[in-house]
């Protein structure tokens, strides 16, 4: 009797665990196939490098700095909506060429806290190269660095947000959107360099040509400060981009 009971409810139980595992699947597959298809920076180079390479060979060879350079200056310029691109040795740094910034959210003046939309301003490294980013690929920036800290420390300011970036696509929130191709060059740039040759400046407006910062906000009172570090490392860079770049 045992076993007709069995075999009479073996079908339901079949049924049932063939409903579970359909449930589990539906579940774990779209989690799965996301992390199965993850990739890393060195197979986003064998992806992305040759294709970047050539793209910017031709302007290293124009400004006559070896590829890949001792060491790389990234000027963001918000007002401007550019991103300038410099390379050379240790005493010296050369205009390579620039790119479109096709979305920056904010106004002029410093990020101050998470969620503000603003895009910080101030000298940052770039801490990390990140292939699997929402928007193609990505450079992630140093922020806060010290002086972010600093003035938060001194102001009792908490939640200065994070995850700044220069990646692809054309919107973004407190980033910088360069488009797809852009981020292509400066990821495997980035790689070829060494993050550690790697320099960001992120200023309202490009301080070379004379410019102010606009009054669309009221500025904390240590910008002032801040725009001087600014100032004083932009005026290491050529002032003047060659004609045709």
């Amino acid at each position: 009797m045992k076993r007709l009971y069995i075999l009479l409810a073996l079908p339901a139980l079949v049924m049932a665990a063939a409903t579970f595992k359909s449930s589990i699947r539906r579940v774990i597959a779209p989690v799965a196939g996301e992390f199965m298809n993850q990739q890393t920076v060195d197979q986003r180079l064998q992806q992305y490098g040759s294709a970047a390479r050539a793209r910017m060979r031709p302007h290293f060879v124009e400004a006559n700095v070896s590829y890949p350079p001792r060491r790389v200056v990234l000027v963001g310029l918000k007002a401007e909506h550019e991103l300038q691109l410099y390379a050379g040795g240790e005493a010296s740094a050369h205009f390579i060429r620039s790119y479109s910034i096709l979305a920056a959210s904010g106004m002029p003046g410093p990020k101050l806290r998470e969620g503000d939309l603003q895009v910080p301003e101030g000298i940052y490294p770039i801490e990390l190269l990140n292939p699997n980013s929402r928007y193609h690929l990505s450079l992630r920036l140093g922020y806060p660095n010290a002086f972010d800290r600093a003035q938060a420390g001194k102001e009792r300011r908490t939640h200065l947000g994070g995850d700044i970036m220069i990646h692809g696509g054309a919107a973004s929130i407190g980033c910088l959107a360069v488009g797809d191709q852009a981020a292509e060059d400066l990821f495997v740039l980035a790689a070829d360099t060494g993050l550690e040759n790697m320099t960001v400046i992120l200023a309202p407006v490009d301080f070379r040509a004379g410019k102010n910062v606009p009054k669309v906000a009221k500025l904390p009172s240590w910008t002032g400060s801040l725009y001087q570090e600014i100032k004083t490392r932009l005026a290491e860079l050529p002032s003047e981009k060659p004609h045709g770049r």
